[in-house]
C-alpha cells in the first residue's frame, strides 16, 4: 500500500490482503480475509475494485479467484497493468515482461 500511496495517483479506499491465495500452502480465500472483502465491496457504496496483486502464479489465482467473485455479484473489477518500467531501457526488459505490454499497449496521444 505505501508504494500506491507514493504515486499520489488514487484517491480511494484501500483493502489490504493478508496473503494471497496458495492450495499447495493450504492458504485459501478465507485465511487472506477475502470474506471481509465481500463484505465491503457489496455495501453499494463501493464502484470498482482495483486489484494490485503480483503478477506471480498465486498472486494470478488470487486476482482470477476475486474478480470471478466480485464480477458475479455486479461489482466492477479492474487490475493494475504490468509492462516496461518508466525510465527503463528496452534491453534489460525480459520478453515476458515486453510481451505482456505490447498485449497492453493503448493508443498514443503524443
Amino acid at each position: 500500500m505505501n508504494m500506491m500511496e507514493q504515486t499520489q495517483s488514487f484517491q480511494g479506499l484501500y483493502y489490504v490482503l493478508m496473503g494471497k491465495i496458495s492450495p499447495l500452502d493450504g492458504i485459501g480465500p478465507r485465511e487472506i480475509g477475502l470474506d471481509r472483502l465481500m463484505s465491503r465491496a457489496l455495501d453499494s457504496v463501493v464502484r470498482e475494485v482495483i486489484l494490485a496483486t503480483n503478477f506471480t502464479n498465486e498472486g494470478e489465482a488470487t486476482a482470477h479467484y476475486i474478480t470471478a467473485m466480485l464480477a458475479a455479484k455486479g461489482v466492477g473489477v479492474t487490475r493494475i497493468a504490468r509492462g516496461v518500467p518508466v525510465g527503463g531501457e528496452l534491453e534489460y526488459v525480459d520478453s515476458g515482461t515486453l510481451a505482456q505490454a505490447l498485449r497492453e499497449r493503448k493508443a498514443y496521444g503524443g
